[in-house]
């Protein structure tokens, strides 16, 4: 296994799927669709976990509960992640709803199936209103323990000293807006950090100063860039995750919609690091407002 991507992923079956209007205040990929939802977001996500599954990848699928009301407990990676010397991480998340995610039976799962050394619970920074949602608000650059992060709402820059502070990381911190000049909401929206690569939408950083300092800690760290547009970026092309399967290939995973944003040239380039493997996530991607990196919640923890 690499020190970036893994083979073993959490996912959290929806049972009350849908458009979460304390959300949608500041993620504003979202849209109110109301026609079926929980039964296609369910088609789609049991099809990611197939594919994902017949690549072998081991996917680790929790059953959400009916209560408390989750809508979005499909994006597990905003409130949990993983690290390699056996430690949880736990977050302060924007949105109260959201909040409720962090539920004592997918806790006793990850207890019951990995090795935990230590809970850092950073939930307590949601009493003063200062939120950091996880690997969405952070991209790590794991073997060179580099965080990048664009501030926003639900991304602060004091939680973030935290998060480096345990984990020995160093930051790239800018600010990153969509096509409208609203600020993107979560950083996995325009980057994402492979082995040897990043996907990333440098149009999305206006100062020019950020942009550079973001150039240059890639090419610093030995990732080739591959860039992606706005355009390509509201397709949810930046969102996407390198994986390890049991063989030791990597597989990048992504939606459909964000395969199809792609060009030729980008899709070779890619291609030379991993084998792309991509579903149709639209309605989770439309209601929702998150793709496939953020239904995917790495784990390096060891298996017990």
């Amino acid at each position: 296994m690499s020190m970036q991507s893994t083979t073993h992923v959490l996912m959290i079956r929806p049972v009350r799927f849908g458009y979460n209007a304390e959300t949608a205040i500041n993620n504003h990929f979202q849209q109110n669709i109301d026609h079926s939802v929980q039964e296609k977001a369910l088609q789609e996500f049991d099809a990611l976990v197939s594919k994902l599954r017949s690549n072998n990848i081991i996917v680790n699928v929790i059953e959400d509960t009916i209560e408390p009301h989750t809508p979005d407990s499909i994006f597990p990676n905003n409130w949990i992640s993983f690290h390699e010397d056996n430690s949880i991480t736990l977050y302060p998340m924007f949105a109260v709803n959201r909040r409720k995610e962090r539920k004592e039976t997918v806790l006793q799962f990850i207890r019951d199936h990995f090795n935990i050394t230590e809970v850092n619970d950073l939930s307590f920074y949601e009493q003063s209103n200062e939120f950091l949602e996880g690997t969405g608000s952070m991209v790590l650059d794991r073997e060179n323990k580099i965080v990048y992060a664009c501030l926003s709402p639900r991304t602060n820059e004091d939680v973030l000293d935290h998060f480096c502070r345990l984990y020995q990381y160093s930051k790239v911190v800018f600010t990153a807006a969509d096509n409208n000049g609203q600020l993107i909401y979560h950083s996995n929206v325009m980057l994402c950090i492979g082995s040897r690569f990043a996907v990333v939408c440098l149009e999305a950083i206006p100062e020019e100063k950020e942009r550079k300092l973001v150039i240059e800690s890639l090419v610093a760290s030995g990732k080739e860039i591959i860039s992606i547009s706005l355009q390509q970026l509201h397709h949810f092309a930046g969102n996407m995750l390198e994986l390890e399967n049991a063989d030791g290939e990597r597989i990048l995973v992504l939606s459909t919609q964000a395969y199809q944003s792609l060009h030729q040239q980008q899709i070779e380039a890619l291609e030379k690091y991993a084998t792309i493997l991509h579903s149709a996530l639209n309605t989770i991607e439309t209601a929702g407002g998150g793709s496939a990196r953020c239904m995917l919640a790495e784990i390096f923890n060891t298996p017990k």
